[in-house]
């Protein structure tokens, strides 16, 4: 049956989040336009919005979930912890609440492993190295900041707590320690970034996936198979991918300013499973978000390593696929 924007996956604690939703980031310069955007969301049928304080733009969520005449329980939210905040997390939590206006969040995540290094100057942005990259602290570090999260989980603040951007290596880490298994961990993931290691580990420990950037750009869609079976199905190239992350069970928070591309990421086709299994192997372990930069190479201050993001993709497997 064809995705009609109401179905949701269970998590690790019993808490049900809608298997799509729409990013919420936008940039400085188009704020003016966020909350005519995200209010038309709501109105084309998500239930579900993932902002972040990076993002800058938790105050429009809450202002359009509250004029939205919504009930608040029927819209999922969720926000993240920045990298900036890892050795201050009650405070940059109850700021994250102050500017949503809301009781409590239904998902909290630590967006990035690494803790960044705060800028002196007072302007709120990290600190730099000579190189450019950004300037990272070995401590309070990320299984710290977790401890503090599950305090803001047991107050119930927040309804489920989890990770974005962490690896095999940096959940194996974090495990050793945490009393409160992820609900989620949030990737980059598409046809050309499949993640099938991570996935299997994430299912083995009852880890639910959120994929970002879940459309790979104009690099995915104008993929020639992708193409083909969007013809085939009278869809967008888009529909067919997000359709895709669907039969993998994966959360999907696609981002549109557009009033039609939001309503076509909500509605998606069905798609057999012969021509699932041919999306499947279009994994190239590419990244079209969030690459190492090509002078400093890393990623907001680490290297790949450190991410434990390997620059090789494992294979399709039958076990993989079937779930």
């Amino acid at each position: 049956m064809p995705y009609r924007g109401d179905v949701k996956v269970k998590l690790n604690n019993g808490i049900e989040i809608p298997i799509v939703g729409t990013g919420a980031f936008d940039f400085p310069d188009k704020y003016p336009t966020t909350k005519g955007w995200l209010s038309s969301a709501l109105k084309n049928g998500y239930r579900h919005i993932d902002t972040a304080r990076m993002y800058g733009t938790e105050k429009f969520v809450g202002e359009v979930i509250r004029e939205s005449g919504i009930p608040r329980e029927q819209i999922f939210v969720t926000t993240k912890l920045s990298p900036l905040d890892h050795g201050r997390v009650q405070a940059a939590f109850q700021e994250s609440l102050d500017d949503l206006g809301l009781e409590y969040v239904d998902l909290y995540l630590i967006h990035w492993p690494q803790t960044w290094a705060s800028n002196t100057d007072g302007s709120g942005k990290a600190a730099k190295n000579p190189n450019g990259s950004n300037k990272t602290l070995d401590t309070p570090n990320f299984v710290e900041a977790w401890v503090e999260v599950e305090k803001i989980l047991a107050s119930g603040k927040t309804k489920s707590i989890g990770v974005s951007n962490f690896s095999v290596k940096t959940l194996e880490v974090l495990l050793k320690t945490a009393k409160v298994v992820p609900a989620i961990n949030q990737i980059e993931l598409h046809p050309y970034l499949a993640q099938n290691d991570l996935r299997d580990y994430c299912n083995r420990k009852g880890i639910v996936l959120t994929a970002y950037t879940p459309s790979g750009y104009d690099k995915v869609r104008n993929d020639p198979l992708i193409n083909e079976l969007a013809n085939k199905y009278n869809a967008t190239a888009n529909q067919i991918t997000l359709a895709w992350h669907l039969s993998r069970n994966t959360v999907i928070v696609p981002k549109s300013s557009d009033n039609g591309r939001q309503k076509e990421n909500i509605n998606l086709p069905e798609v057999s499973e012969e021509d699932l299994a041919k999306i499947w192997h279009l994994d190239r372990g590419e990244r079209q978000c969030n690459k190492a930069n090509p002078t400093h190479h890393t990623v907001w201050g680490w290297t790949y390593e450190q991410l434990g993001w390997e620059d090789y993709h494992a294979p399709v497997r039958e076990e993989t696929s079937k779930l």
